[in-house]
C-alpha cells in the first residue's frame, strides 16, 4: 500500500494534514513528513503530543484522511508530488511501536497509527 514514491515523499520534508470527523465536524491537524514513520506492514505511525480532538473524534469515528507532499520529488509530470491517504487510525499509549517511537520523538504522550486503506497520488 505504501508505495516507492510515497516513500520518497515522506523522505522529503513538508507538511501533512490528517482530517477526523465526528459528529459531522470535520477536524485538521497539521505534523511535518519528518516526523512519520512507515512501518513494513503498511502503517504509519505518527508522534502525538497534542491532538486531543483528533484522539476525542477518532474514540468515535476511526476513519481518516491524510495530505501529504513534497515539491522536492517528481509529481505525475512536474516536480512535486502529493498524496490523499485514507484509513483507519488508534492511538497508542505501549508496546512496541510506542517504545520505538518514544525513542525517536521524546515529546510524545501518545502515537497515532494508521492504517492505510488507499494512497493516491494525486500530483
Amino acid at each position: 500500500m505504501l508505495n516507492e514514491k510515497l516513500l520518497e515523499v515522506i523522505s522529503h520534508e513538508g507538511v501533512v494534514a490528517i482530517v477526523s470527523c465526528s459528529n459531522n465536524e470535520a477536524h485538521v491537524v497539521n505534523t511535518w513528513n519528518s516526523y512519520l514513520v512507515a512501518t513494513e506492514d503498511g502503517r504509519l505511525l505518527i508522534p502525538a503530543g497534542g491532538m486531543r480532538k483528533t484522539q476525542k473524534n477518532i474514540e468515535q469515528n476511526n476513519k481518516v484522511k491524510v495530505t501529504l507532499g513534497s515539491k522536492e520529488v517528481m509529481g505525475h509530470t512536474h516536480m512535486g508530488a502529493g498524496f490523499l491517504i485514507e484509513g483507519t487510525a488508534k492511538y497508542l499509549e505501549e508496546g512496541s511501536d510506542f517504545d520505538m517511537m518514544k525513542e525517536k520523538f521524546s515529546f510524545i504522550s501518545r502515537v497515532l497509527e494508521i492504517t492505510v486503506v488507499s494512497a493516491k497520488q494525486t500530483i
